[in-house]
């Protein structure tokens, strides 16, 4: 049976998430953007800042603050040369992927109706896959001074994989994203891989725990882009892509993610009463609310795409905040 239809406004969610949706959105999503060779009819300056994506650089802040905080927990040490160099490296290189992935999709064509694409604002595709090298040269480097630092290379051959993993879900031969393969790629890559780089660049040396908290933090990772398919099937369609959401449908979609952010405070609630998390780390159900409300919110627009733009925006809320509570957690 179909779910009632919330009574709410369109735009409407729990005072708390409509205000850091709107934070982090910067601009009205429900709006659709309609872009031709012509005419791109939102102001320029929000569209750059749309395409520059600035809420997405959470998922290289939570691995990283998670993983240290886990380490912190378990030594009582902490290297803030080392966290700081990270996080800088971590953010060059979600900038190195946020552009590429512009790049790349350009080329199959799954972008042409995207105004906020940093290709279609600039035209110059060459000028963003260079500008996206340097930035990826420059994260490079950053964990080459942490492996130098500490001399072992394993800091870098993880985040080298990581690297190669995220090449592999837009880049030419292999676009995996394609093949609906993209939400694995990011659950492995920001969840088990960003953790243990970011563990042991304290460290040297694995932690069962981490394991664990990392399968939380590749959830989360992976409901932001899995809530971003939502709104795009019919370009997903048109270009070949078979997201998980074109694969199920956007309804069946919305029954997933309610299994999926239910797994988080399970899967907490499990690793708590197996000894391998303090109990302060139930201190993720104050993400609880944004879990709520991006559940109802793609149950009731799923197949709305320009009222369910915003879903990936409070799947950035829950992600962040269920990060940050996750980390708090520990340190506590």
């Amino acid at each position: 049976m179909d779910a009632p239809a919330r009574t709410q406004p369109d735009t409407q969610y729990t005072y708390l998430t409509n205000k850091i949706v709107k934070l982090l959105s910067c601009y009205q999503l429900n709006q659709v953007c309609i872009m031709t060779t012509q005419l791109i009819e939102r102001p320029n300056s929000k569209l750059w800042l749309a395409a520059i994506k600035p809420p997405m650089y959470s998922v290289a802040v939570i691995p990283i603050s998670v993983g240290t905080a886990i380490a912190f927990a378990e030594t009582q040490t902490i290297n803030s040369s080392i966290f700081s160099t990270f996080l800088m490296s971590a953010i060059l290189i979600i900038a190195w992927l946020n552009l590429t992935n512009d790049v790349f999709d350009s080329e199959t064509g799954i972008d042409k109706n995207k105004a906020h694409s940093l290709v279609n604002l600039t035209g110059n595709k060459a000028l963003i896959f260079w500008l996206a090298n340097l930035f990826l040269a420059f994260g490079v480097s950053g964990i080459c001074v942490i492996s130098w630092w500490q001399q072992d290379p394993t800091v870098i051959l993880l985040v080298v994989l990581c690297c190669a993993l995220g090449y592999t879900y837009q880049g030419p031969p292999f676009r995996l994203g394609y093949q609906g393969l993209g939400e694995f790629i990011c659950f492995f890559t920001f969840g088990p891989l960003a953790l243990a780089a970011a563990y042991y660049s304290q460290t040297q040396t694995w932690s069962a725990t981490n394991f664990a908290a990392s399968i939380i933090v590749g959830i989360t990772t992976s409901i932001i882009l899995f809530c971003s398919h939502f709104h795009q099937i019919a370009d997903d369609v048109a270009a070949g892509k078979k997201s998980p959401i074109v694969r199920l449908g956007t309804k069946k979609g919305a029954e997933l993610l309610q299994w999926l952010c239910g797994s988080i405070y399970a899967l907490t609630v499990l690793f708590v009463s197996l000894r391998m998390f303090p109990v302060w780390t139930l201190l993720i159900f104050g993400s609880v609310f944004f879990a709520i409300d991006l559940c109802r919110h793609v149950t009731d627009y799923h197949d709305q795409p320009a009222k369910v733009s915003n879903s990936k925006f409070i799947a950035v809320a829950l992600h962040f905040s269920s990060g940050l509570l996750l980390a708090l957690g520990f340190v506590l």
